[in-house]
């Protein structure tokens, strides 16, 4: 059974920093890329940023291009988020995405497994 479990989400002031985690479980990790979407009440869930499944080619949306940076540790099937300089409207909850020997895709149909989602909240 496949799992992705994210953490790190909480509170923080506009201008603070947060990292988020996403561990899988279920899966042979390197043969998947891995992206971050984030969607706020109302609105449609939206790439955030990517990792391919090698681990040479990341994706960022251009909202979040030198604050928020993504890495991945295939040996600890983990993939992180850190999130930097960050404003009110980041505030969303943030979803872990699974693309076996995907390109980064924008799509979320694209991917196969999702996580539960972490809340983050940044305040003004």
């Amino acid at each position: 059974q496949v799992q992705l479990v994210e953490s790190g989400g909480g509170l923080v002031q506009a201008g603070g920093s947060l990292r988020l985690s996403c561990a899988a479980n279920g899966l042979t990790f390197s043969t998947y890329s891995m992206a971050w979407f984030r969607q706020a009440p109302g609105k449609e869930r939206d790439i955030v940023a990517g990792i391919r499944f090698g681990g040479g080619f990341t994706y960022y949306a251009d909202y979040v291009k030198g604050r928020f940076t993504i890495s991945r540790d295939n040996a600890k099937n983990t993939v992180t988020l850190q999130m930097n300089s960050l404003k009110p409207e980041d505030t969303a909850v943030y979803y872990c995405a699974a693309d076996k020997w995907g390109g980064i895709s924008r799509r979320v149909s694209d991917y196969d497994y999702w996580g539960q989602g972490t809340q983050v909240t940044v305040s003004s």
